[in-house]
């Protein structure tokens, strides 16, 4: 089942399934997810170190996820129960455990379109950090029930035993040049980097721009990680769909592979929320303010994520670049997922 059909379907399950539970349960914290006293910071932790610890639900890789959980556990004293899991798993799990009325789950990482999905069911809570004040207005919905911690980023990744940095294009038009034909590779799913490129081009040129990159028959590939892979064991030469992040993980153990960020620069944030029922409150929001503060951007930063934070130097700092809305992204997917079948899975 495709991503976008599988947010859509979980939406419809949630409506009829845990609304009602939701909406007592989101009361239930508030009072702790939006407390601004003078004494919010101690208060936080004493409670959280009383709580004692609390799970996360994450799609962050575990090379990054696991070094993040360990050094707020370090910091605080609060365990972290991380489970890992691929978007779309993560949330069907969390509408699972909800439907179930099992109050598991208090942290919510991953793709923004899944949190935005659970935000419509109020599956998820507003809630306050002093730290969203560094944040740009692509990270902090008008209902606040979510905030983007990071950005995924699709570079042109290449294999610099196969390819110099020179011969690549310096714009997503140059991939057209026939020098290419059947050397790209492309993810398998990216529907939404599509729908990126088209709305920076304009609909007439953009989606001319896909008409003849389909006519290179790139090689589809499924799997950002696997497709990164790839690309380093030289069994493919050149994608313009690989995440920068994965490119700075294989790099970091010494593997030939390198990006050039291609304008325009198609981001999607990935964003954190605190579930509305969470049963341990306070440890999931000392951890939202631990990964939105100066010490967390900079982790995620150190350790080739690219961070929301204003604070912390980026590729969004370098290049032109175009974030989706993970709320447009539910609510035109279908027609992007659609045309990108019809041009490469066909």
């Amino acid at each position: 089942m495709s991503r976008i059909k599988v947010l859509v379907l979980s939406v419809l399950f949630a409506l009829h399934a845990v609304r009602a539970g939701a909406q007592t349960a989101a009361t239930d914290n508030s009072a702790v997810y939006l407390y601004n006293g003078a004494d919010r910071a101690q208060r936080l932790i004493a409670k959280a170190r009383e709580e004692g610890s609390l799970t996360l639900y994450t799609s962050m890789a575990p090379t990054e996820s696991g070094p993040l959980a360990q050094a707020f556990q370090q910091k605080y004293g609060v365990k972290v129960a991380l489970w890992r899991a691929l978007s779309e798993n993560v949330l069907q799990r969390a509408l699972a455990e909800a439907r179930a009325g099992r109050r598991v789950l208090d942290v919510i990482e991953t793709n923004g379109p899944e949190l935005e999905a659970l935000a419509r069911e109020q599956l998820v809570a507003p809630f306050d950090s002093p730290y969203l004040t560094d944040l740009p207005d692509w990270a902090i919905p008008s209902h606040r029930r979510w905030f983007g911690d990071r950005a995924t980023l699709w570079v042109t990744g290449y294999n610099t035993a196969k390819l110099k940095r020179e011969e690549l294009p310096r714009t997503l038009t140059g991939l057209l040049d026939p020098r290419w034909k059947e050397r790209l590779a492309l993810e398998a799913t990216d529907f939404d980097w599509m729908h990126g490129v088209v709305t920076v081009m304009g609909e007439e040129r953009g989606l001319d721009f896909f008409r003849k990159l389909s006519a290179l028959k790139p090689q589809m590939r499924k799997g950002h990680v696997l497709l990164a892979q790839l690309v380093a064991a030289g069994e493919l030469s050149l994608s313009p769909t690989i995440y920068s992040s994965n490119v700075a993980s294989i790099q970091s153990k010494g593997g030939p592979i390198d990006f050039v960020a291609v304008e325009p620069l198609i981001g999607r944030p990935q964003a954190l929320a605190l579930t509305a029922s969470a049963p341990h409150p306070h440890a999931a929001l000392l951890f939202a303010d631990f990964v939105f503060s100066p010490e967390g951007m900079k982790l995620l930063n150190d350790m080739g994520r690219i961070p929301s934070s204003r604070m912390q130097r980026t590729l969004l700092d370098t290049h032109e670049y175009f974030m989706l809305d993970p709320i447009k992204s539910i609510d035109e997917g279908q027609r992007w997922e659609k045309l990108w079948n019809e041009l490469f899975l066909k």
